[in-house]
């Protein structure tokens, strides 16, 4: 591509991404689940505009996340089918979660949290951790947001471990469990215990019912800096230790340690950064993610994971897994 017509395009994500969200909040793609339909018929069904509302199906047609056909009627494409709710890989939440005024407004301090290295977050609505708490609505975001990125990303990234010689697996952080419920659908003869802090385990357990297996499961309230369920034979953090600086990561790694089973696993999936010389990876992006939304919140190399486990009385013994997502597992 031309190097300015590259520059814009990124530049120009700046309009991409709330076209996209847009969609998403609106259920455009939930209303497209049947087949074709035209473009003010599907106005009245989402309550917009029906001018308004032809010019963003327009141009997410030339996203190709529709299919323009003659007469305003537009169809999903396999992009736009990922924003459908009831998709085994859709990212509707985490569209929606990137489209919210609370992260757009987080955003906008990247500057800032470049030049002082602070969570731009935390500087508009406090301790990310305290608000999603306090604000049950954006916690909610949140979450969903999380299950989409589970779902799309991380899942395709777990599924290739062999779960077969755990008994019990603790999903440490595991919000609605719904990687939990996949880990036992796919391995019947395990149990698992979903663990996490009170006011999310409040919610909790729909993937699991969903699935079938919530008889298999525990569901656990706890603050893991504190300790975590005993007797597990694999700790599972998926994206939790990239929430917190090197200190807080490893007392969590650590309070793991204490309480799995002798010749247990801590099992972190993460997006992990390449060591230079390395290909481009979304994972730097993710890492701006994090730079902006939560104190010491960051993404690491393997090198640096092999660090924290080392501090917290673990080893690293491997890492597996394909995409931007990776296993990072971890041995006493």
């Amino acid at each position: 591509m031309d190097p300015a017509q590259l520059l814009l395009s990124y530049i120009s994500g700046a309009w991409v991404a709330p076209a996209v969200c847009a969609a998403a909040r609106l259920g455009v793609a939930d209303e497209l689940a049947g087949g074709a339909r035209d473009a003010d018929a599907l106005a009245r069904a989402v309550g917009a505009h029906p001018g308004a509302f032809y010019r963003l199906l327009r141009a997410l047609a030339d996203l190709g996340v529709l299919r323009e056909l003659d007469g305003r009627v537009f169809e999903l494409t396999e992009v736009g089918e990922r924003l459908r709710r009831d998709h085994p890989e859709s990212q509707r939440g985490f569209a929606v979660m990137l489209g919210s005024a609370w992260h757009r407004q987080a955003w906008s301090g990247l500057v800032e949290s470049v030049r002082t290295g602070e969570s731009a977050f935390e500087r508009v609505f406090g301790p990310a951790f305290e608000h999603f708490r306090d604000h049950p609505g954006h916690g909610e975001v949140l979450n969903d947001a999380m299950t989409s990125v589970s779902t799309a990303f991380v899942w395709p990234a777990v599924r290739g471990h062999d779960f077969t010689p755990y008994r019990t697996v603790v999903d440490v952080g595991g919000g609605h469990g719904a990687m939990l419920a996949a880990i036992l659908s796919a391995h019947p003869e395990g149990r698992g215990v979903l663990f996490d802090l009170p006011h999310v385990i409040e919610g909790a357990g729909g993937p699991l019912a969903a699935a079938g297996v919530a008889d298999r499961c525990e569901l656990v309230g706890g603050d893991f800096f504190t300790a975590v369920p005993p007797g597990g034979d694999a700790y599972l953090l998926s994206n939790i230790v990239h929430d917190w600086g090197d200190d807080d990561a490893v007392r969590i790694l650590a309070n793991c340690r204490r309480a799995m089973r002798d010749g247990g696993r801590v099992l972190l999936c993460e997006a992990v950064i390449p060591d230079p010389p390395r290909e481009p990876t979304a994972a730097t992006l993710i890492d701006l993610e994090m730079l902006v939304i939560a104190r010491g919140a960051r993404q690491r190399t393997a090198g640096e994971y092999a660090e924290l486990f080392e501090r917290a009385g673990l080893r690293l013994a491997r890492v597996s897994g394909g995409g931007v997502f990776n296993v990072v597992e971890a041995a006493s």
